[in-house]
């Protein structure tokens, strides 16, 4: 489903992107691993189009991401994001809806906000929620909020960033077993990015660690503690010592 193939790109004398090749197989979830400042963000915004690389190529369902209908390009997206970017002054509902309210992707307001209580049940929220204001949820449930958003127009295509950040553990075991459930019943194509080993064992079907500007190791997520690669080792382990350097 999504293809990166020799992608450069710098900012300035930042070289972040090195020649990334990677390969994302339709209906599943590929997780990208790395320290901070690897490019793993870059790298997600490249592929929606955001960032444009110096070189290389990037395709998603065999088109390359700059041709054809831009909205309709976006339209087959959805997207968690790190801090859950929820509009503080709109209700919740309207957070959820918020693509369906607008664009392309238009619906009649009641139909929106139908779809959106349904999404927020599939999230484990009650009806009820959906006249509350982002700063009347807690931390964990702005986090499913961001979830029900991403699915709420059933793309084919969904990305996480960072998931699970800010969430104590038993709130990010929920969220992680939640995405891994949707992703799953939708059959989407997913992208995550994160620093979370837990999240990575319980969403991943492959696995990627980008160091340095480009994949150090890619494969199943079944071959990753028996890799023998010393970069991929020392992250998934939290090892000080290492080909990794630490910054300090």
């Amino acid at each position: 489903m999504i293809t990166l193939t020799h992608v450069h790109k710098s900012f300035g004398d930042n070289h972040v992107l090195r020649g990334v090749s990677l390969h994302v197989p339709k209906g599943q979830s590929m997780v990208i691993i790395g320290g901070s400042g690897t490019g793993k963000s870059v790298t997600i915004k490249s592929v929606l189009g955001l960032v444009e690389p110096d070189s290389g190529r990037i395709e998603v369902d065999g088109r390359e991401v700059h041709e054809g209908d831009r909205d309709a390009f976006l339209a087959r997206f959805g997207m968690l994001f790190q801090g859950g970017a929820l509009f503080d002054s709109l209700p919740v509902w309207q957070n959820v809806a918020f693509r369906l309210l607008r664009g392309a992707l238009k619906r009649p307001k009641e139909e929106a906000r139908e779809i959106a209580i349904d999404k927020l049940r599939r999230v484990g929220l009650r009806a009820a929620v959906a006249d509350l204001f982002p700063s009347e949820l807690s931390g964990g449930m702005q986090k499913r909020v961001g979830l029900a958003r991403a699915i709420a127009a059933d793309p084919e295509i969904i990305f996480f960033d960072e998931p699970t950040t800010g969430l104590d553990p038993i709130m990010a075991g929920v969220i992680n077993e939640l995405i891994r459930e949707i992703v799953t019943e939708m059959g989407a194509t997913t992208m995550t990015i994160t620093h979370d080993m837990t999240s990575v064992r319980t969403i991943a079907d492959r696995v990627a660690m980008l160091h340095d500007g480009v994949i150090q190791w890619e494969g199943p997520i079944s071959e990753m503690d028996g890799a023998d690669d010393p970069y991929l080792a020392q992250f998934i382990r939290g090892r000080a010592d290492g080909p990794i350097e630490a910054v300090r």
